[in-house]
């Protein structure tokens, strides 16, 4: 259960019991308690179980994990309250601005903080505040404020006093009130047709009445309202059977399923548009019929917007979901009904921080685009790979786990092929339609015959106004958002960085202004150069911003949309250009990588994208596999129904290999090459690996800690250590960035070499100058 605990004279925490003990502490006297805050517990076992996991492995507090996995609600605030203190008889001993104070909480029974600010005009009330203490005139009170608020909805139910006998005599007494007659009557009617409780809403709407007639009616004391408890999500639409498997399916299936009696974990590694959802929804549905819960992971928002109605049209209301999008009440909510194991919860979808619910009985945890890098926390801690955490996960309730991708990751795909996983391939198209031929445009060759237009080769253009004729829709990718990402003096060549990070500023025409992408900060767009004064200011690189206004220009009859972190801030953000895309209002989409993940449009037959090579000379050593599965999976968004789509790539190195094994979907011959170079570079998946970051604001200071750890570490990993190196983008938020990276060999144990690394973390925080430097631990950082 959760406790509020107090920490210092005013500060209140929220804390969780983990342990009950009788052995008191010999270092110091320990507190009370200063409230027990749940009648029941909010967390179980097996999440303890899990988090202690996370701990160990990810290198963490179990503080870290307990943040990261309650919603923000049930972490309660503490929020000092002021007080008059009655007994206080010397105003003459108050200041002006401590007779202000005072004399205001004669009018109110107490005020908080921000509320003295805005009395005494100032930010600086604490040493005010300070002086009143000291003269008694006031008390504080730390007061828990709980910020989850249940959703209620008003109810109206006529007094029990009115009955059949009396109902003329009712009537009769509001005959000089006409509306609040209609009111009356009105309720009469709803009562005998619908024989349910009355909302309040739905009596005004059905007796055209206002609200303050209701009201009226309440205070005569003919109508009562009471309050029911609901959830902010509700399934209200029908349910459908479940789709018949073709033969591939059917046999996937039965594989799956035969798998899964000797393996907990198995690989469905099957070609875009092959039908996997429908695969996972017949495993959804028999582990249902056993009575137990499902997981569904996604790694991206926008793909629970599909997804959701799809699974809702099977399963109806037994749908949750769960991920940042959705408020803070909702969140607690989908928990709460967990934690009681719900029938409208036994099929919870969400991102990655779904893994952290209190589940009772899972049966089943599928991992959909298991490939995708979304499923890894970065920042802050815990540092964990869903998708790694899920087979714990499984581990813990006894359950299986299904992970399915076009594009597997290669370690998912090793593990297969050693046995440790089971493995199911797909490798038709539902529909048996063909995959999309795919077309490689050199755009070095296009620049040369200026055959450009714009960011458009000719032959782009083309493709797109023959699906446009055929009132076909297109998708065109580009993964950076923004107009421009650099800004340039064209006579000093200074283009305008971030105050607080070393990056360029990315410029925003929609808003006219320069943004950076780490910290937020943002400014007017220039019209002269901060350098040199200079009025030539050029645009270098693009973005989708810049790639929409193109499109404007060159098809100006042709509706256009763009879906980006920019367009889907937004609750809803995501399915307003989802379902317009879906209802073909959208003729063209530009997007960034949100588009490239199991979305399914049937009208796509072009997918375009605008240049493959930024992905591809991207200093990473998983750029090639990424760039892979990037540009698979976009391409697998054209020609999912009946026709065959096409896919055109513009690059400027269309003869490299990455591209050259798109183009034949030769995802064996990637593994392979990757693979051998992993192994010559000592990286994953034989190789593990620990990033350490250390950052601080003074750079001469983050540098002497990396040099100190720099050696210490390799005292005990000598050549497995790489480091201390500065970043590409070496100052985020005023904060100086170096980095050392530990490679593991295969047989090394990872828990001694944990436990050296903890050991010199350790000393490094001990010594008094590197005391201040942020130091974080990244296990597993791919």
């Amino acid at each position: 259960m959760r406790v509020a605990i107090p920490f210092g004279k005013t500060k209140i925490y929220t804390g969780l019991v983990y342990e009950i003990h009788t052995s008191p502490p010999d270092s110091y006297e320990a507190k009370d308690i200063h409230q027990i805050l749940d009648e029941k517990p909010i967390v179980n076992e097996r999440q303890l179980h899990l988090w202690e996991w996370i701990s160990e492995y990810y290198m963490c507090t179990l503080g870290d994990v307990f943040r990261a996995a309650l919603p923000s609600a049930f972490l309660l605030e503490s929020e000092t309250a002021i007080l008059k203190n009655n007994e206080f008889k010397e105003e003459s001993e108050l200041t002006d601005d401590e007779y202000l104070i005072f004399e205001a909480l004669g009018y109110q029974s107490e005020l908080n903080v921000n509320q003295v600010v805005e009395i005494l005009g100032k930010k600086t009330v604490f040493p005010v505040l300070k002086k009143m203490l000291d003269k008694e005139a006031i008390i504080l009170k730390e007061r828990i404020y709980e910020q989850y608020k249940p959703k209620l909805i008003q109810y109206i139910k006529l007094n029990p006093v009115y009955t059949d006998e009396k109902l003329n005599e009712l009537l009769e007494s509001l005959n000089r009130a006409q509306k609040q007659r209609d009111a009356v009557l009105s309720y009469f009617q709803l009562n005998a047709s619908t024989k349910k409780p009355i909302k309040k809403s739905d009596l005004e709407k059905d007796s055209g009445v206002s609200s303050a007639v209701i009201k009226a009616l309440v205070t005569k004391g003919i109508f009562e309202i009471y309050f029911i408890q609901v959830d902010r999500i509700q399934f209200d639409g029908t349910t459908n059977q479940l789709k018949q498997l073709n033969e591939f399916q059917q046999k996937a299936l039965i594989e799956i399923e035969e798998s899964f009696k000797t393996k907990e974990v198995t690989l469905l590694h099957g070609i875009t548009s092959s039908g996997k959802t429908e695969i996972y929804s017949e495993l959804i549905q028999k582990t249902l019929d056993k009575g137990q819960q499902v997981l569904y992971l996604v790694p991206e928002i926008a793909l629970t917007t599909q997804l959701i109605g799809r699974l809702q049209t099977y399963f109806g209301g037994q749908v949750a979901v769960f991920h940042s999008k959705y408020s803070m009440n909702e969140r607690v909510e989908v928990w709460n009904n967990i934690l009681e194991n719900r029938e409208n919860s036994q099929i919870i979808v969400g991102a990655r921080s779904s893994l952290f619910l209190p589940f009772d009985n899972l049966g089943l945890i599928v991992v959909d685009e298991e490939h995708e890098g979304s499923y890894k926390q970065f920042d802050p801690a815990p540092r964990y790979h869903a998708r790694d955490t899920s087979v714990v996960l499984a581990r813990i309730h006894n359950a299986k786990v299904l992970l399915g991708s076009a594009t597997p990751a290669i370690e998912s795909y090793k593990n297969a092929l050693d046995k440790k996983y089971g493995f199911v391939e797909l490798t038709r198209r539902h529909g048996d339609v063909l995959l999309p031929e795919i077309e490689l445009v050199d755009i070095k060759e296009k620049h040369k015959k200026k055959r450009m237009t714009g960011h458009f080769s000719d032959r782009l253009l083309t493709l797109i106004q023959e699906a446009l004729d055929l009132k076909e829709q297109v998708i065109l990718f580009q993964n950076r958002r923004g107009f421009s990402p650099i800004v340039e003096c064209e006579t000093c060549g200074i283009a305008p960085e971030c105050p607080n990070c070393d990056v360029s500023l990315t410029y925003h025409k929609y808003k006219n202004e320069l943004r950076c992408h780490y910290c937020g900060f943002k400014r007017p767009m220039l019209y002269n150069c901060g350098a040199c004064g200079s009025e030539k200011l050029n645009n270098k690189g693009f973005g989708t911003e810049q790639i929409e206004q193109e499109l404007i220009k060159l098809f100006p009859n042709t509706q256009i949309g763009r879906m980006d972190l920019d367009t889907t801030r937004g609750k809803f953000g995501y399915q307003k250009i989802i379902g317009k895309f879906e209802a073909q209002e959208i003729d063209i989409l530009v997007g960034t990588q949100m588009l490239s993940k199991g979305l399914d449009f049937s009208n796509v037959t072009l997918v375009g994208v605008l240049n493959a090579d930024s992905m591809l000379n991207y200093p990473d050593f998983r750029a090639h596999e990424r760039c892979f599965q990037m540009l698979t999976q976009v391409s697998g968004r054209s020609g999912r129904a009946k026709k065959r789509g096409k896919v055109a790539i513009q690059s400027f190195n269309p003869n490299h290999q990455i591209l050259q094994q798109v183009s034949t979907n030769s995802y064996q011959q990637m593994y392979k090459e990757q693979l051998e170079e992993r192994w010559q570079y000592h990286y994953p998946p034989f190789y593990r690996i620990i990033k350490i970051t250390l950052k601080h604001r003074d750079m001469y200071k983050v540098d002497q800690g990396a040099e100190w750890i720099g050696k210490s570490l390799s005292n005990i990993f000598r050549d497995n250590l790489l480091g201390p190196t500065t970043p590409s983008i070496s100052r985020v938020r005023n904060q100086f960035i170096r980095v050392l990276i530990i490679k593991i060999p295969p047989k090394q144990s990872i828990k001694n070499t944990k436990e050296q690394l903890n050991r010199i973390k350790n000393v490094f925080q001990s010594v008094k100058d590197f005391r201040p430097i942020k130091m974080n631990i990244d296990v597993d950082n791919y």
